[in-house]
């Protein structure tokens, strides 16, 4: 039944209605939906009940008291729920026959790396021969089909349709970044998964969680019994945990199933030896239980690595092969949008890279700088509604590390942009080593501007936006991507070698 597993206060109403869809959101209701509302951080899906029975719903679920409802509309069917959010998740995995149970679920957790982690496992698993699925950041992909995302973490009825969508299609193994605000938001309510990964804490979303103690211990949701298949085999790694990381340890030792931890610096049962960085790519030679062998990737710098090591560690958890790992790697030559090269035959390098907190940035143009040796530009910004205290840290890192720095707009979205830069200006007054800088609110005429500056030798780093090809502004929302800028910028003749 629907109503399994949900804790349901009162039920009225039509007793069997045929429910064809399941939503929260009342523009997508058609007839026969089972609207669910839940109070979000903006608008709240009570005030919309009338509007989703209008369109046809034939049954409604909210944890607020519906007895008026029921006297307004009594052909449809009411329930009052304990928790909407969690009731979401439970009704959607039942309407799609609980899917998560078919499918190997590996969910990745941390404030960085989580996208190319992701991409990563589904290589491998893919190189293994296992037909995967993908639900993330960049996109979502059903085998070999791609799906725009509207979240990394989609809304509970979105994440249990598709994998119910992957069940389908004959998809095995599904891999899904699982954000704080997915756990804090009961976003995966309904899914219980097989191996998780846990990749880095550093500050993020202080805005929505308010500090860091707060914001890790969502995360450590991911990791407790709850959220984890039972265990049946008590010899199976199932999580794999950064143990260079200052929360590795914390999450290791809450975790409730077995797991290995990788690292490049301490002990670990997944280490990396002999790293060489180049700008072709990255090489090492890969330490695990399972014996020793080579890696190559065209990833690039020491914090792929250690999204290299996770995979790795996922791949032999589901019996991949050494030779597979390898071929699945190497196979993976770019993630959308991290450290992303745009390659236009222009004599100096350009990246584009999604880095928005400065525990990224600072990874990022620690790398860039380690394979130039000319200067490094740097063009970044920062987004609006969002985290504050991260812009000075934000300005004063990219300060710090690169030669010129070009500051401007990321996504302003309701804020004023000026004064998002002036809070970016505070750290670069902070840095003991200042760059030279200019700031450019206008994002296209600043990454035109670093491009038209480049000499041969020099690498131009655009950073925040990464695979995103829009800019929100106000309540905007523009089309806007820095790869396609960079490259009319350098094929119109603004990127011309410097003589």
């Amino acid at each position: 039944m629907l109503l399994d597993g949900v804790e349901s206060l009162v039920v009225s109403g039509s007793m069997n209605p045929d429910i064809r869809a399941i939503c929260d959101d009342s523009r997508d209701v058609q007839p026969g939906s089972l609207f669910v509302a839940i109070k979000g951080l903006q608008s709240d899906g009570n005030c919309f009940l009338a509007d989703a029975v209008s369109a046809g719903a034939a049954a409604v679920a909210s944890d607020k008291c519906l007895e008026n409802f029921g006297g307004e509309f009594p052909d449809i069917a009411a329930v009052q729920v304990r928790d909407s959010r969690h009731a979401l998740g439970i009704l959607a995995r039942n309407f799609y026959r609980d899917p998560s149970s078919m499918l190997m679920m590996c969910g990745i957790t941390g404030t960085n790396g989580k996208t190319t982690v992701g991409h990563l496992v589904k290589s491998i698993l893919e190189a293994a021969g296992r037909k995967s699925g993908l639900i993330g950041t960049v996109g979502y992909e059903i085998g070999d089909e791609r799906l725009t995302a509207s979240h990394t973490t989609p809304s509970a009825a979105v994440l249990q349709g598709l994998l119910g969508q992957m069940v389908q299609r004959g998809v095995t193994e599904a891999v899904i970044e699982v954000t704080s605000h997915a756990l804090a938001l009961s976003r995966t309510s309904g899914c219980l998964f097989d191996i998780v990964v846990f990749t880095n804490v550093t500050r993020d979303h202080f805005d929505f969680h308010g500090d860091i103690e707060t914001y890790f211990n969502v995360k450590l949701r991911l990791f407790s019994s709850e959220l984890l298949k039972p265990v049946t085999d008590f010899s199976a790694v199932r999580a794999f945990i950064n143990l260079d990381d200052p929360y590795g340890e914390r999450v290791r030792s809450a975790c409730s199933v077995l797991a290995w931890g990788y690292a490049i610096d301490c002990h670990a049962d997944i280490r990396a030896d002999d790293i060489v960085i180049a700008f072709e790519g990255t090489s090492f030679t890969a330490q695990t239980p399972m014996g020793s062998f080579e890696v190559q990737s065209a990833l690039l710098g020491r914090h792929n690595v250690y999204n290299i090591l996770a995979a790795i560690g996922v791949g032999l958890s589901r019996g991949c092969s050494i030779e597979s790992i390898q071929e699945g790697i190497a196979s993976l030559r770019c993630v959308p949008g991290r450290f992303e090269k745009i390659d236009e035959g222009q004599g100096y390098g350009v990246v584009v890279d999604y880095a928005h907190t400065d525990d990224a940035l600072d990874k990022l143009l620690n790398t860039a700088r380690s394979l130039t040796a000319g200067r490094l530009i740097t063009v970044f910004g920062c987004g609006g509604d969002r985290d504050q205290g991260k812009r000075s840290a934000m300005g004063k890192t990219a300060s710090t590390l690169s030669d010129l720095l070009i500051v401007t707009s990321d996504n302003p979205r309701t804020e004023d942009p000026n004064q998002i830069i002036r809070d970016v200006m505070d750290g670069i007054a902070s840095s003991e080593t200042s760059s030279a800088y200019e700031v450019i609110p206008d994002r296209k005429e600043a990454i035109v501007t670093a491009v038209r500056s480049a000499r041969p030798g020099d690498l131009v780093v655009i950073a925040g936006k990464g695979h995103e090809a829009y800019q929100i502004v106000g309540d905007r929302r523009l089309h806007f991507d820095d790869r396609c800028v960079v490259r009319e910028a350098i094929v119109s003749g603004h990127g011309q070698l410097h003589s």
